[in-house]
Formats: C-alpha cells, structure tokens, sequence
C-alpha cells in the first residue's frame, strides 16, 4: 500500500505527517516553510509513493470557513497544479493546534522544546492525518 501525507498549513509553516505504508497509524514527518513545500514533497515523492493529501480545514466554532481558509485553500490550489495525480481531501482542524500543545505540555520536555512551534505544527498535521484515518476507519 501507500502513504497518506497531512498538512496543517500555516503562512509561517507548514507541519506534515505521514502515515504507514500500511495507513494505520500516524506519525510527524516534518515542518517546512510553505516556499519549500514544492521541492520537499518533490524529492518525498520520489522515494515514496503518497496516495492521497489531507489538508486541514481551518473553520470557526459555528462550522464556517475562518479567516486562514483563503490561505489553505491557495496551498491547495499549489498541490493540486504540481502534483494532480494526488487527490487532495480535507479534514477539520478546529482545536488540532491547542491539542497539540497540550500534548507538548505534557510530554515531559523541557520548557524551552514545548515553546519549539515547529513540533506543535507537525503534531497538529499528525493529529489531522490521526483523526481522518479514525474517520474512514482505517485502524485496528
């Protein structure tokens, strides 16, 4: 089988995480600058092979777009033009992040790694990428 990549988009950063080639569990891959994302997937997919991206959906509490949704969907216009044969789905990111952060607070790290935004960005894409395959059932 193949892979399944997830992004949690930022204009600052981008976090990704993968899923096992059997897409069962999923785990932080990394996090690049959005002017990066093009080489860095090129170079990724030409090692491995990716089936599908999840993008995270960025909504408000009622369900609507928030204001970052202009930007996710300009990255995924990106996606799409460099690599269409990658379908691209999306999954909702309300809460991902402060997830994320908690899960750092309590990871036992010192103070200054829980402050590391990078690791927060790549535990939200895991926690999207997470939280799809429980969505289409793709866990023991």
């Amino acid at each position: 089988m193949s892979r399944i990549l997830a992004f949690d988009y930022g204009t600052k950063r981008i976090g990704i995480a993968v899923t096992d080639s059997l897409q069962i569990i999923a785990t932080g891959l990394d996090t690049i600058h959005p002017n990066d994302i093009v080489v860095y997937l090129t170079k990724y997919l030409s090692t491995e092979v990716v089936e599908l991206f999840v993008v995270g959906e960025p909504k408000q509490m009622d369900g609507t777009p928030s204001q970052s949704a202009q930007h996710v969907r300009g990255f995924m216009t990106i996606l799409k033009k460099h690599f269409p044969e990658i379908p691209i789905e999306t999954m909702d990111e309300r809460f991902t992040s402060k997830m994320a952060a908690a899960t750092v607070a309590q990871s036992g790290f010192k103070k200054s790694d829980r402050r590391n935004k990078e690791r927060i960005d790549t535990i939200s894409a895991t926690i999207i990428l997470q939280s799809y395959l429980e969505k289409k059932g793709n866990f023991f």
